[in-house]
């Protein structure tokens, strides 16, 4: 009677190690280190040391599989011992029987259980594991080491590279996920997200062309200088003879000091910077900080301008829009029925086929940029033409450019149809 005690004792203690080994297993791989991590800077020692233990994940990983399954073993060996006894020495009826009882404790005991208790408290259940963990990784030292090796044999035969490096996509979901949480706000979450994809964008998809350039000529009079600025700029490109030829910024300020002192405008302007469409705006900022400048002229592969960027619009891209005293605010897309917009033609392309729930590959930028390439010239107002379930005519335009279009999404695509 002692001895059968004794075995029910020592399989209840194996069921709640392999519930333990379990537990730990879905608690390090679901714990957030990034959580973890602010813990630990807060001086949380438990969480230090839980930080340290999961950086080495292959001997972590191969310790919970090795105690795992000794306890496990363990468990159906005395299980079936017992259930032998009981069945009076019929081994076929106590095996079979202490299998099935043993496979369905485990199962719930030691597996589902535990395991949906640790997914929901991960970085708790991780830390509180840590010190025993830790123990068993020393004790399983010689074997893991063992199995290390083999694991390097093994990536060497079938060339497998490990690559445990995060890259943007699975940044931006942990940040949509924080999001998600409830952990930062809409704002905080934009935010974080301009910042990560920032070094991505080119100078190309955020300049203003020159079709809406405002400069002034190096021999234009005090008066029609003032007249230009009065507009709400802060700063001008100066050309001589074309706006090609851009040999300087003349910024408000300096204007103001050129009146009274009766200084030339050559000698007030600044140098200007040149760069290319295909820039990163990233650099563009490092070089405009290092220059002290607010302002890029983008040249074309022939030296000719295409237009201008400002340090405005590299911020724009991480803040989202500013506007000032001097800005009008004009809608991108201003609906006047269902599924129909008027669209700007400076309106961002992805945004508006995102407006009409469509995902689209195509290397253009704006809304004006795709419908002279739809109509490979630049159209007149009224002219239509239909892009997948999109109606698009164009309702308004000046001599040199597309302005407005009026969008309509005439039906909704067949899933089988785009398949």
């Amino acid at each position: 009677m002692d001895d059968s005690l004794s075995r029910i004792i020592i399989l209840v203690v194996l069921v709640i190690l392999s519930a333990f080994f379990s537990a730990t297993e879905t608690a390090f791989f679901s714990a957030n280190k990034i959580r973890l991590k602010s813990l630990a800077g807060d001086g949380n020692k438990r969480a230090k040391k839980t930080l340290k233990v999961s950086e080495n994940l292959d001997s972590l990983l191969s310790t919970i599989l090795i105690g795992n399954n000794l306890v496990n073993i363990g468990a159906t060996a005395i299980a079936t011992t017992m259930f032998i006894e009981f069945f009076n020495g019929n081994a076929d009826l106590g095996s079979t029987v202490a299998t099935v009882v043993t496979t369905v404790v485990v199962l719930m005991f030691g597996e589902i259980t535990p395991k949906g208790l640790a997914k929901n408290m991960p970085e708790r259940f991780a830390m509180f594991a840590t010190p025993a963990i830790s123990v068993c990784m020393v004790i399983f030292k010689p074997i893991n080491l063992f199995i290390s090796l083999w694991q390097k044999l093994v990536y060497k035969i079938f060339k497998v590279e490990v690559d445990r490096g995060v890259t943007e996509e699975e940044l931006i979901t942990m940040v949509e996920e924080a999001h998600q949480d409830g952990e930062i706000d809409q704002n905080e979450s934009e935010l974080i997200r301009n910042a990560i994809e920032f070094d991505d964008i080119e100078v190309e998809d955020i300049y203003t062309s020159r079709v809406d350039l405002v400069a002034i000529d190096i021999e234009d009079s005090i008066e029609e200088i003032a007249e230009q600025f009065e507009k709400g700029f802060s700063r001008l490109p100066v050309y001589r003879d074309t706006i090609d030829n851009i040999i300087g910024i003349l910024n408000q300020k300096d204007f103001a000091v050129m009146r009274k002192t009766q200084q030339t405008l050559s000698s007030v302007m600044t140098e200007p910077i040149f760069v290319v469409p295909s820039m990163k705006i990233s650099e563009l900022l490092r070089t405009l900080q290092s220059k002290k400048s607010h302002m890029a002229i983008i040249l074309d592969e022939f030296g000719g301008t295409v237009g201008i960027v400002t340090l405005e619009d590299i911020l724009e891209e991480l803040v989202g829009e500013i506007w000032d005293e001097h800005d009008t605010v004009v809608e991108p897309f201003v609906q006047i029925a269902d599924k129909k917009y008027k669209v700007r033609s400076t309106a961002d392309l992805d945004d508006m086929f995102a407006l009409f729930d469509m995902e689209e590959d195509i290397d253009h930028s704006t809304v004006g940029g795709w419908v002279v390439e739809e109509f490979g010239k630049i159209p007149r107002v009224g002219d239509e033409f239909t892009f997948g379930p999109l109606h698009v005519c164009v309702s308004k335009r000046d001599p040199r450019r597309v302005t407005e279009v009026i969008v309509t999404k005439l039906f909704e695509p067949d899933p089988e149809d785009e398949e």
